[in-house]
């Protein structure tokens, strides 16, 4: 019993492990902001994550991007157990830096699966503001 614990234990931080790296791989593949969007002189995202619960706010959030930041905007889904989700805006931040847009906002779900929990377990509101040069 305790042996299969310890495999457990050791698959799950071998599974962390390969996201973070798989993460880290795609931070690098984005590029800077410097470099892929080089009249963005900053980025404010406002986000508030909802969950499917009876306390429907998880957390507000506030990511400041700057030009020597990578261009990765696929933020994680906070629900624990979420498999393959997340809140991806790399789309909505390069069409706004395509048309110039200083401001946007608007929700996403999350796609992730869980379980035992509905398809539909957790959303972003977000507000996007860019600076530019």
């Amino acid at each position: 019993m305790r042996g299969d614990f310890f495999e457990v234990t050791i698959a799950n931080r071998n599974h962390y492990a390969a996201k973070m790296e798989l993460k880290k791989q795609n931070m690098c593949s984005a590029g800077l902001i410097s470099v892929r969007y080089p009249s963005v002189s900053g980025i404010v995202i406002h986000m508030t994550y909802y969950q499917k619960t009876a306390n429907h706010v998880l957390m507000v959030r506030t990511v400041n991007i700057f030009p020597t930041s990578f261009a990765y905007f696929n933020m994680d889904c906070l629900v624990k157990g979420c498999e393959g989700g997340g809140f991806d805006l790399t789309a909505l931040v390069a069409s706004m830096v395509k048309g110039r847009k200083k401001t946007q906002k608007g929700k996403l779900d999350c796609s992730g699966k869980l379980d035992a929990i509905d398809a539909d377990h957790a959303s972003v509101h977000y507000e996007i503001v860019i600076e530019y040069n």
